[in-house]
């Protein structure tokens, strides 16, 4: 649709929860009427060399979870070598959305956005009170605190 806005937001999204369910509803609010949000899911090696850990969910997995919520008009993998650059060169968003926790990611972004005098407009949400069990790292936790291995029958 002619003069609609693209949305772009990015993340692992390992472990689903309501936080990232709350960051993609707002990301997709933000393009208004006939908005398009497009989410770029991180890979597995980006994510290793960014955290020091891979995901537990694997890449193509995220993707088409990620895919299947009602927010997202598209998620695509990114580049293996991650570059903000390509992302912002190859998808030309309106508005680039960011998580509170990519506060790295988000200064990198404004940085080529004004070197390369780009018209995107960069946002970096709050974080959304969603519930106990809102970042993959509380879920984590409640497993490794509740999970019992069934032991063998004697």
């Amino acid at each position: 649709m002619a003069g609609s806005k693209v949305v772009v937001t990015t993340g692992v999204f390992d472990i689903l929860h309501t936080g990232h369910l709350r960051l993609l509803q707002r990301a997709k609010e933000l393009g208004g009427p006939g908005g398009r949000l497009v989410v770029v899911v991180a890979r597995d090696s980006t994510v290793e060399k960014r955290k020091g850990l891979r995901p537990i969910v694997r890449e193509e997995e995220r993707r088409r979870m990620i895919e299947a919520l009602r927010p997202v008009d598209e998620a695509i993998l990114g580049y293996e070598e991650f570059s903000i650059g390509k992302v912002l060169e190859k998808l030309r968003p309106d508005t680039m959305v960011f998580g509170y926790d990519q506060k790295d990611l988000e200064e990198e972004t404004r940085r080529y956005v004004e070197q390369r005098g780009l018209p995107t407009e960069i946002i970096r949400l709050p974080r959304f009170p969603a519930g106990d069990l809102d970042s993959g790292s509380k879920i984590k936790d409640r497993i490794a605190e509740t999970w019992k291995p069934e032991r063998p029958q004697a």
